[in-house]
């Protein structure tokens, strides 16, 4: 047994042509949260501290679906959704439809921690983050011309767009796509499991782009897209409809408490059960293990284990 640390910047249809200047950046970013987050563990630091302080750099990053780079709604508004949970107590906390919020996955770290419940949203969730003197700044911070371009493509296409959606050619006429015309960013996560066994999940997002006002995704519900308990942590991204249909991250704890799979196996079987293209997940468990599984084209991950293991990667790898 030993710590282990896996995180996720969205998954979805991404080309293996993906050029540099949208790639770098994004690798470079998982590198360094994996940096951070292992620095944290080796500190012994606690697994719900680490996997929120990895989300909130995450956050901070705007090539990512959440925090600043968070995509718009169909009126052009931000409507960000967070969630944390501790996998031994089970306790945990989740927001959405924040507007103003920096970093929501610490407001629902406060919900957690300061609220007898587990999930506040919208008005209700601003007015708390206000009392808990979370920074806060105007909403126009988190509205980037990438993402107003984004929405513009997808009003076009009449579409609702998930993580790293190709460009719709329209017509013949269309151009080649200039890079800015697609949701080439992603929803991120992080679960970790420190080497007495304590696991915990995190996950934060922006939802889909040109998603209705109020829409909730997979993100912010225990069992879909986060879950933790004391045998595995887990964070899906992916088409959120699905993802909640699936209960995707409570299956993969269900499979290997109820049929004694390992973290692998499960993982794996839950994946493949949904929609291709619509599913992608990390996960950890009490012994150590990580595992990435995927049924995108691709998706942006990292993970780092205490025997040495590492790996940051977009597409599949031999050993998937």
């Amino acid at each position: 047994m030993g710590w282990a640390i896996a995180l996720h910047g969205g998954a979805g249809d991404i080309p293996l042509s993906l050029p540099a200047d949208r790639r770098l950046p994004r690798e470079a970013a998982l590198h360094h949260c994996l940096e951070i987050g292992v620095a944290a563990l080796k500190a012994r630091r606690h697994p719900l501290d680490v996997v929120e302080l990895v989300v909130r750099e995450l956050e901070n990053h705007p090539n990512f679906n959440a925090g600043k780079g968070s995509v718009l709604t169909s009126r052009g508004t931000v409507e960000m959704e967070a969630c944390i949970m501790d996998g031994n107590s089970k306790k945990c906390g989740a927001v959405s439809g924040l507007t103003t919020v920096v970093n929501a996955i610490s407001l629902a770290r406060l919900v957690m921690d300061n609220t007898p419940h587990i999930y506040l949203g919208f008005d209700g969730a601003e007015a708390f983050a206000r009392e808990q003197g979370v920074e806060i700044v105007d909403s126009s911070h988190f509205i980037t011309p990438e993402n107003i371009e984004r929405l513009k493509q997808a009003k076009e296409a009449d579409s609702v767009q998930i993580d790293y959606t190709q460009p719709i050619q329209k017509d013949e006429k269309s151009e080649s796509p200039t890079g800015n015309e697609d949701s080439q960013i992603g929803t991120v996560g992080c679960v970790a499991v420190d080497k007495n066994g304590n696991l915990a999940a995190a996950t934060s997002t922006g939802g889909f782009v040109n998603k209705m006002v109020g829409r909730i995704g997979d993100t912010p519900i225990i069992g879909a897209g986060t879950y933790a308990n004391n045998l595995c942590a887990v964070s899906a991204t992916g088409r959120g409809e699905t993802i909640i249909r699936g209960t995707v991250s409570r299956d993969v704890a269900a499979l290997m408490e109820y049929k004694g799979l390992s973290l692998k196996e499960a993982a794996a079987y839950v994946v493949e059960c949904n929609p291709r293209g619509d599913v992608g997940l990390v996960a950890v468990s009490a012994k150590g293990e990580v595992t990435m599984p995927f049924n995108t084209t691709g998706m942006f991950r990292a993970c780092a284990t205490e025997d040495g293991c590492s790996e940051v990667a977009i597409w599949p790898s031999v050993q998937d």
